[in-house]
């Protein structure tokens, strides 16, 4: 794709898939891709983790060295850099090699961080926000590592929705869709209608056969509101001291157990068990040497060896991933 057809070929309205992690989207992904007029990219945040909130653009030649560090970006083996455009060309053709390589009418992205920056590039863009019950986000995240305890857990949850109020209020009616993943799990068929109405398609039945090609399962009900069977009395009552509020705005029942005040000094303790699980995790997964090069590496800004080991990283991370 030359300069000139990037300009000329730019997509005004993309439509991108938000929410926090652990709330739904991969399995919605593979929903939206399977359709047969549908591309749909995994993770693409690294088109606006390197945007500022006011909107500058990163410096090209320290974008692209990044690039060579991320996962979701560099195990797409079709996606290529064009070092002749601008950022917004060179993100944008990011959008159309995934369009390209599936030769399909329509594309999407997955973001699940910063997306309100979304608009800095594509101010007409579109949006599918998917929101999940943040009792068993939070309860996901200590599975992934990334949180000790439910009480940092629903952290994600809580900013990706703050964000997601904050985009809303941003944009018209008619450009965007929520969708509540526990009526995707329960009544795909008529979700998914929904969500194709809105991209103005037909809905069609391969949606729902993304098992035969990944290792997804069908929706499966009994897979929602996990939380009410698997966090106990005290880990209900921690998530619902920090996210009640947002939880009832967003449709969900609290549990009716007494509202847990959580002082200074149990603060400090949630804080102190998350981060040794999350130490604890880490050095399990990437190994005790690996763990301590990673963090001398930090501390000294060695580039190139924080490179090195970041791409080590992310090969050992890939094996974990469904």
């Amino acid at each position: 794709m030359t300069n000139t057809d990037s300009h000329q070929l730019l997509i005004s309205k993309p439509t991108f898939l938000v929410g926090a992690e652990r709330s739904g989207t991969t399995v919605l992904r593979l929903m939206l891709s399977h359709h047969p007029d549908l591309a749909w990219s995994s993770e693409f945040e690294y088109v606006v983790d390197k945007v500022s909130d006011d909107g500058n653009f990163p410096n090209l030649n320290q974008y692209y060295e990044w690039l060579e560090t991320v996962s979701s970006f560099q195990y797409v083996t079709f996606l290529s850099v064009n070092r002749e455009l601008d950022y917004i060309q060179l993100v944008n053709s990011f959008l159309w090699q995934w369009k390209n390589h599936n030769q399909k009418k329509l594309v999407g992205a997955t973001v699940h961080r910063h997306f309100d920056r979304l608009l800095k590039i594509w101010p007409d863009a579109r949006f599918i926000h998917l929101i999940r019950d943040g009792r068993d986000v939070a309860r996901s995240c200590i599975g992934m590592g990334w949180s000790g305890n439910v009480w940092t857990g629903v952290k994600r949850w809580l900013e990706a929705e703050s964000l997601w109020n904050k985009l809303k209020s941003q944009i018209p009616d008619d450009r965007y869709i929520e969708v509540i993943y526990e009526n995707l799990i329960t009544d795909p068929v008529d979700t998914l209608t929904k969500i194709c109405n809105f991209l103005g398609l037909e809905y069609h039945p391969q949606m729902l056969d993304y098992d035969q090609d990944t290792t997804y399962d069908k929706p499966d009900a009994q897979l929602v509101q996990q939380w009410q069977q698997k966090l106990s009395e005290h880990e209900i009552r921690l998530v619902e001291s920090r996210a009640s509020e947002l939880l009832r705005s967003r449709g969900y029942e609290l549990s009716g157990l007494p509202y847990l005040e959580i002082s200074g000094l149990a603060e400090k303790q949630l804080k102190l068990q998350d981060w040794w699980f999350r130490v604890q995790f880490r050095m399990k997964r990437y190994g005790l040497s690996l763990f301590i090069a990673n963090y001398i590496s930090r501390k000294l800004q060695i580039k190139p060896w924080q490179k090195q080991i970041r791409i080590t990283m992310n090969k050992i991370n890939r094996q974990y991933i469904k």
